[in-house]
């Protein structure tokens, strides 16, 4: 399913009068519940009998994860920096990436001083809701 399925499928639960909606593919299960006047996306999981992706060795620690489902972008136009790369210390607040869900850009901010230790996201790619995106070292 690609990202635009995606968004199609929120976006046509959106203008439904369902409650609840739940798609399961063969990699992934998406659930949509209506809470009050807004849809909301549960995180994507992975489907029985597939084993759900391992963190690296050592990875732990604090993260930003992703507030919604979208594509994560690391800079804010191809031709442009990353907002952050791993060394980098950044302070409460700072964006640090956007999340672009049905044509919408949202900024991800660092929610406190900190040093990014790891991006975990690639350009461009899939984010699932509460997803890790960096992992940080409070400062």
């Amino acid at each position: 399913m690609t990202n635009q399925e995606i968004y199609d499928l929120i976006a046509c639960f959106d203008r439904s009068t369902a409650q609840t909606m739940r798609l399961s593919m063969r990699d992934f299960t998406i659930e949509l519940t209506r809470g009050g006047a807004k849809a909301s996306a549960a995180p994507m999981v992975p489907a029985e009998g597939t084993a759900p992706a391992s963190p690296a060795p050592g990875a732990g620690g604090a993260t930003i994860d992703a507030p919604l489902v979208g594509t994560f972008y690391a800079a804010s136009s191809p031709d442009s920096p990353p907002f952050v790369t791993v060394g980098d210390r950044v302070e409460k607040g700072q964006t640090v990436c956007l999340i672009e869900a049905m044509k919408m850009m949202s900024e991800v901010s660092a929610p406190c001083d900190c040093v990014i230790e790891e991006v975990v996201k690639a350009n461009g790619e899939l984010a699932a809701f509460g997803e890790p995106l960096f992992r940080y070292r409070p400062c």
